[in-house]
Order: C-alpha cells, then structure tokens, then sequence
C-alpha cells in the first residue's frame, strides 16, 4: 500500500480516451460486411475510399464502439501487405480518441514512442486527424490516434 502523498507509478498522464474503432482487414470486403450485417444482425455502413490511406473502408456500428472492416485499395496499399502476411485477415489495429492530437504526439515522442509516417497527421475516414504508433512500442499492436473533441475524458 502506498502512501498518500506518494505519486502513483501505475498511473499514466490522461491522455487516452475511448476506444473508437478496431480495424480488421479482409480479403473480402463485401463478404465480411454481409457477416457481420447478415450473420451478426449489425449495423453496416456502406463502403468508402480513403485514397490517402490507401484502402476501402466499412464501418460497422456497435453500441459501444466501431469496427473498421480494411481492403486494400491497390498493391501498393500497406494492407495489401498485411493480408499477403495473413491470407484470411485479422486484427490490423486498435484506435483510440485524444483532444489534441499534436499534443499527444508530442507527449509519446518525448516518452520515447515512436509515431509512424512523417510524424504529422493525416486527415482519417472520419474527416478528423489520425496519426498511428509503432506496433514495437506498444506490445505489438499497432496503434491509431484520432482526434475527437472530448475523446480523452
């Protein structure tokens, strides 16, 4: 037991908030849409490119959260490369809101995480900025940041 003036090692700073998404990627983008939507009773919304990005992306509505169903939207898409790596699919990443997303990033590098890209944002599916971390610095998941106004409460 620790005492009452002693900070809490276990805790970190508040930055994160709720999960927003887990993205999956399919080989079969209207077959694992119908799955969920025919099979799951789910709310599935309707497919969308995300040429920046380079994928077609389906959310499918939860009442606690999304699921981001990814296809690759040429070979030269990084998810052409996970589904070369895993055939069937799988879990891509987990993304979680923040309210200032430079902030965060700004945070993370300077506690040694290393953010993906060329460290900017980039405008995400949901027209709100993203940003992913390295999976090696998160106990091999990669990571999505989008910034939400009142994501991290």
């Amino acid at each position: 037991m620790r005492a009452h003036n002693a900070p809490d090692r276990n805790r970190g700073i508040d930055m994160i908030g709720r999960l927003n998404h887990v993205a999956i990627a399919v080989p079969d983008l209207e077959a694992a849409a119908a799955q969920y939507r025919d099979t799951l009773g789910a709310h599935v919304n309707p497919p969308q490119d995300e040429p920046d990005h380079g994928v077609t992306v389906v959310f499918i509505e939860l009442p606690n959260t999304k699921i981001e169903l990814l296809h690759p939207l040429g070979d030269d898409s990084p998810i052409a490369g996970f589904l070369a790596k895993n055939p069937s699919g799988g879990i891509h990443h987990v993304c979680y809101e923040v309210t200032d997303i430079l902030a965060a990033r700004d945070q993370l590098l300077a506690s040694g995480a290393r953010v993906l890209g060329n460290g900017e944002p980039k405008i995400g599916a949901h027209g709100n900025p993203v940003l992913f971390l390295h999976p090696k610095d998160f106990t091999g998941t990669l990571v999505e940041l989008e910034e939400v106004a009142g994501g991290a409460a």
